[in-house]
């Protein structure tokens, strides 16, 4: 199983996520990896981060948990929300919490 961090998915922004609808092949594009700083009240030891990709507008892709593959992470699933519509690109949402070692 790859290693699913902030670090990893940097290393990838501009480059194509494969996934299905159905019997069809949704290529995706990972355009933006997001940090978000933890503030004081927050426990630490925290990784918290946002993954933005971009889809083609004819294969809306509902939220849920899909499986993914990458050429070079391997394949993994992740949860997507889709969160908006504009210039023929559907653009998808995946938020990352989870605590470091």
């Amino acid at each position: 199983m790859p290693i699913l961090t902030e670090k990893e998915f940097s290393k990838h922004v501009g480059t194509k996520f494969h996934t299905r609808l159905g019997d069809r092949e949704v290529d995706l594009t990972l355009a933006e990896v997001k940090t978000y700083m933890p503030t004081a009240a927050e426990q630490g030891k925290m990784e918290r981060f946002s993954l933005f990709f971009d889809g083609p507008a004819d294969s809306f892709l509902p939220q849920q948990s899909l499986e993914m593959h990458h050429e070079a992470m391997g394949d993994f699933d992740i949860f997507l929300v889709p969160i908006s519509n504009e210039e023929n690109v559907l653009r998808y949402e995946a938020v990352f919490n989870f605590f470091t070692r």
